[in-house]
């Protein structure tokens, strides 16, 4: 029961933020449409052009403030403070825009008493959303497995708040830490910091909050280490050394202080982003290459014995294993502990699995896993297991990499970083491209590696 309710949340959390969306659209709309109605004002198309125009740019300032985020653990009151500010602030430059336009002609009562009901329907709502998912939450739904590592009272503090407030949707496995905790004695110590790097590499903790005092710089370190070989998300409270962090980002949990580490960018709106923009480009794009899909398909069929299609399980997002699909280019089918890497001139390689794996051609079925949900267009190229598990001990934050999902191309490849990785320099050039590609993640930055893709992301020197 507990698998389906974490699966359940993992949707709905990406979702909340869009509920909010949602629900600040239809105020503002439905705000300008009973002020009107009120005031006997008809509503006609100049009244459309202005809730449109301001609806236009509160979502660009929602943009830039980055406002549709995760609010949990955050008080209403700054939630509802810079939500405030960005409804005048777009109400604002409406105005100033309507002035030099002739073509609308501003009711200043009107305008004032729309900015007031909004501002009240805005309470109301995100009142209303909090106390909807507390109730989800408590029910057990959306629910993030965390633990504190270290003994400072910051972090005791932030239990006993996660544990006082269920609605806010944590639930603390434990406090862990190499020292007796000297404050709050009634709490007890759950394990020591080994403990906590086995639970999560066992993949039982959503969250770790590493509260330990500064003078423990090493043994911090030896832990962030540790656990870039696991896919857990790392919070440090209060303050940060030079590591190199992955979609840092600070918040502020029921007063404290804490810096994420390692995390993921896929989260709240950006999910929703990349989901859409992943399917409608593997849509038309399958919709465009279904003839070569097809030619290929026979071509495949007709030179060598087996099947069209080789399913190969890989690790996708967070390291949970999806089967990616190719054409098949070898005479046999290694998908076990012990995958050997293409070489030049490698005999399994059939004749037309040669071209085919040369130009990527193979990896055009892969459009169907994104369509489906289990890759990107863009994204860190999937690896075999074998290789998964052998590099992960090799290199460090290798299973990083899994904080987004797979891609069929990304900003790796269009480096050179693509094809056999015969030396550990490879593999870990490849492996900074694509923590790289996670930190500085945006749309845009997908615009442009699909577009390089065409030019100079097909091809390699190393692809056997």
């Amino acid at each position: 029961m507990n698998s389906l309710h974490q699966g359940f949340l993992k949707t709905n959390a990406s979702l909340i933020s869009i509920v909010q969306r949602f629900s600040d659209i239809c105020i503002i709309f439905i705000g300008l449409f009973i002020i009107c109605s009120i005031e006997g004002v008809s509503f006609i198309y100049v009244h459309w052009l202005l809730v449109m125009g301001v609806l236009i740019i509160f979502q660009m300032v929602g943009g830039m403030t980055d406002f549709y985020r995760s609010w949990r653990g955050v008080k209403f009151s700054t939630e509802l403070k810079l939500l405030v500010r960005n409804w005048t602030l777009s109400m604002l430059i409406a105005a100033g825009i309507a002035s030099f336009w002739e073509v609308v002609d501003l009711n200043v009562r009107v305008y004032l008493s729309w900015y007031l009901l909004v501002c009240v329907g805005f309470t109301i709502f995100r009142l209303l959303i909090r106390y909807i998912i507390g109730g989800i939450r408590k029910l057990g739904y959306n629910v993030r497995r965390i633990v504190i590592a270290g003994s400072l009272p910051s972090g005791i503090d932030l239990a006993k708040s996660f544990s006082d407030a269920p609605w806010m949707g944590f639930e603390v496995i434990g406090i862990y830490s190499d020292e007796p905790l000297d404050y709050h004695a009634n709490i007890e110590i759950s394990g020591d910091i080994g403990d906590v790097i086995l639970k999560a590499k066992q993949g039982s903790i959503d969250r770790i909050y590493i509260a330990m005092p500064m003078s423990n710089e090493n043994k911090i370190k030896n832990l962030v280490k540790e656990l870039t070989d696991t896919t857990c998300s790392v919070m440090l409270i209060p303050d940060i050394f030079t590591f190199n962090l992955l979609q840092s980002r600070h918040e502020e949990i029921n007063g404290v202080s804490v810096v994420s580490l390692f995390d993921t960018p896929m989260s709240g709106v950006n999910r929703v982003l990349k989901r859409v923009e992943d399917i409608l480009l593997s849509f038309f794009i399958l919709l465009f290459i279904s003839p070569v899909l097809l030619s290929i398909a026979c071509i495949v069929k007709l030179t060598s014995d087996g099947p069209v299609i080789f399913r190969q399980v890989r690790y996708g997002m967070d390291g949970k294993p999806i089967k990616v699909l190719k054409f098949r280019t070898m005479k046999v089918m290694e998908n076990g502990d012990n995958v050997r890497q293409a070489t030049r001139d490698d005999n399994r390689v059939t004749t037309v699995g040669r071209f085919l794996r040369r130009t990527s051609l193979d990896e055009l079925p892969q459009f169907f896993n994104v369509l489906v949900g289990d890759m990107s267009v863009v994204g860190p190229r999937p690896h075999a297991v074998a290789h998964n598990e052998q590099y992960r001990t090799l290199i460090k934050g290798y299973m990083l990499r899994h904080k987004m999902k797979p891609g069929i191309t990304g900003w790796a490849q269009i480096n050179g970083w693509r094809g056999e990785t015969d030396t550990l320099d490879k593999m870990e050039k490849r492996v900074e491209f694509d923590l790289a590609y996670i930190r500085n993640w945006s749309l845009w930055l997908d615009i442009k590696i699909v577009f390089l893709t065409i030019f100079k992301g097909f091809v390699g020197k190393s692809t056997y």
